[in-house]
C-alpha cells in the first residue's frame, strides 16, 4: 500500500525561498511573516545553496539583543550541508528519515532541482489518509 506513494505526491510545491544575499532581519521577517519555520536558500539558478530556519534566526535576534550586533547576508548565517530527499523516493522512507532525525521538513531534489519541500506533517497527512 506504501510502496506506491511517493514524496512527489505529498511535498509543497509552492516554496517560499530566499537568496543567500539577503538582509537576515528581512529573511527572519520573511519567515514570521509567512508563518513557516524554514525556508530553503536558492542562489541565482535556482540551485539550493542552504537551509535557513527558525532556530537560525532565533540565534540571530538574540545576539542582536545582547550585543546589538545584527546583520549580514543570509549565508552568513543558514546551514550550508544540507540533507535532501528525492522526488521519486518511498514515502516510507521519508518517513523513517523523521524517525531519525531532527529536522521538520527536507528539501525535494528532482535530478539535482529544487522541486519542493516536505515536512513530518506532509508525510502524516499522507500515511494517515492510507488508513481512514
Amino acid at each position: 500500500m506504501y510502496s506506491n506513494v511517493k514524496v512527489r505526491d505529498c511535498m509543497t510545491v509552492e516554496l517560499i525561498t530566499l537568496d543567500p544575499t539577503t538582509e537576515i532581519l528581512r529573511a527572519t521577517h520573511t519567515l514570521i511573516d509567512n508563518d513557516i519555520a524554514g525556508a530553503p536558500v536558492v542562489d541565482g539558478n535556482g540551485d539550493l545553496v542552504g537551509m535557513l530556519t527558525e532556530r537560525d534566526c532565533i540565534q540571530v535576534l538574540l545576539q542582536a539583543g545582547y550585543h546589538t550586533e545584527h546583520g549580514g547576508p543570509v549565508s552568513e548565517y543558514m546551514s550550508r550541508n544540507v540533507e535532501c530527499v528525492e522526488a521519486e523516493d518511498n514515502i516510507v522512507d521519508a518517513a523513517k528519515l523523521f524517525l531519525g532525525d531532527r529536522f521538520h521538513r527536507y528539501p525535494v531534489l528532482d535530478h539535482g532541482r529544487l522541486v519542493g519541500q516536505i515536512s513530518r506533517r506532509d508525510v502524516m497527512r499522507a500515511l494517515g489518509a492510507l488508513w481512514p
